[in-house]
């Protein structure tokens, strides 16, 4: 009996041992830098500081977009006030009693005393191309 005991106790030492070092495979491969999780976490870790610096900078641009924009917008409310201001003082002034502007009669050409043809829109003359009476 004490014999099967020993033998009983030393195949579970080994299936014990075997069983441990299929595990340390295992750990090693999860734990290695290039293909396992290891690899993954340090990728993800440098991709999280490349996103970290990138934000600051992005953060650190719209900070200063911010402050250039509210300058802008300032200045453009004061032009804007000065605009009121001047618009409001010409409805002030009275309108100048104006001529109306007529447009000078064209000067008689020495046309040809052929009416143009129904649907013509321009005549050819003398001094070039001219537009046809209706």
């Amino acid at each position: 009996m004490q014999v099967i005991a020993d033998i009983l106790l030393a195949a579970g030492a080994f299936g014990a041992g075997f069983y441990c070092f299929i595990l340390s495979r295992r750990l090693k491969r999860f734990s290695d830098l290039e293909k396992g999780v290891g690899g993954a976490v340090a990728v993800l870790s440098a991709q999280v500081e490349d996103l970290t610096k990138i934000v600051d900078t992005a953060r650190a641009a719209a900070g200063s977009s911010g402050a250039e924009l509210q300058e802008l917008t300032r200045k453009s409310e004061s032009v804007a006030h000065r605009l009121e201001l001047l618009i409001a003082s010409f409805q002030d002034v009275a309108p100048a009693e104006e001529a109306p502007v007529q447009a000078p009669a064209p000067s008689p050409s020495p046309k040809t005393n052929k009416t143009p043809a129904p649907g013509l829109m321009f005549q050819r003359t003398a001094q070039g191309v001219e537009e046809a009476a209706s």
